[in-house]
């Protein structure tokens, strides 16, 4: 029989991407919210016990990254305690475990494209418990992959994209962030990527540990949010300007890291998805959203 996959945050904007694109040519067990909480280690062993999955895919977090600055019980819970559980139990039954992380691991001080083995210092606690998860997922299971990704959007889910999107309807003008930069990136994507890694994984030829992936190319907010509400424009929506505006500017409870370009080389070498330029992936996205399909 083929042993299922198993997605953990399977409601999510990156989880629901996943399913889809594995319900293609994978069973998949989806758990959601409902279905996992994955703060509960007995709930977790017990569900990993019954679905004996070939692969476990953890997108499950806590990314309210303001709200994570008062709340951060809750975030250290679902952030670190979670993947740990969920490292646990698949290594007690011997299945690899993939987990998906951020680029708030990182304070956004270095001149160019971070890559793995640079030095974590995380800004507030949303980056902190995603990177004692990180450590936790290392420290209890040998076969994982752990991949880092950045300015996450696609169809589902609340996201820059659907917001500018909503945005542009309602406003006369958008000020936006000019001065943090990195890289976009489309659940799709990221989907693929994860797949690309699990296939690798559950075939034996996985090489274990820590890769960034992010969408090709590197903007700003103001750069992305100009490219959306360009891409909208030519699908019929509003063309409404995008003002530059400095961090200073948009005052936020918990500190934005100003460079969060990932450098994606090793994950393409070692397993080879590449994604596309973002902007192309910017574009697909907003048509799907605005375009009906028998239009496209």
């Amino acid at each position: 029989m083929n042993r299922p996959l198993l997605v953990v945050g399977a409601k999510g904007q990156l989880g629901r991407q996943l399913c889809d694109e594995a319900s293609r040519h994978n069973n998949v067990v989806a758990a959601g919210r409902e279905d996992l909480d994955i703060t509960q280690a007995e709930a977790v062993r017990r569900l990993v016990g019954e679905a004996l999955p070939r692969a476990i895919i953890n997108c499950a977090a806590y990314t309210a990254v303001d709200k994570a600055e008062s709340d951060s019980e809750a975030a250290h819970a679902i952030n670190a305690l979670g993947p740990e559980y969920l490292a646990r139990a698949a290594a007690e039954y011997g299945i690899p475990l993939l987990h998906v992380s951020t680029d708030y691991v990182f304070d956004g001080g270095k001149s160019d494209a971070y890559r793995e083995a640079d030095p974590i210092a995380p800004l507030g606690v949303y980056g902190r418990t995603k990177e004692e998860g990180e450590r936790r997922v290392r420290n209890t299971h040998s076969e994982h992959i752990i991949l880092r990704t950045s300015w996450v959007y696609g169809p589902y889910g609340n996201n820059f994209l659907k917001t500018m999107l909503r945005l542009s309807r309602e406003r006369d003008e958008l000020r936006v962030v000019a001065d943090q930069r990195g890289c976009p990136t489309a659940t799709i994507d990221i989907a693929r990527a994860l797949l690309a890694a699990e296939s690798a994984a559950s075939s034996g030829r996985a090489k274990w540990g820590t890769y960034h992936f992010a969408g090709a190319g590197v903007t700003t907010w103001h750069g992305f949010a100009h490219e959306i509400v360009s891409a909208a424009a030519r699908a019929g929506g509003r063309s409404v300007p995008v003002i530059p505006i400095a961090t200073k500017d948009y005052p936020t409870p918990a500190k934005r890291p100003p460079n969060s370009e990932l450098d994606s080389s090793r994950f393409v070498e070692r397993f080879g998805y590449k994604s596309p330029p973002w902007q192309e992936r910017t574009r697909e996205v907003v048509e799907a959203l605005l375009v009906p399909a028998e239009a496209r």
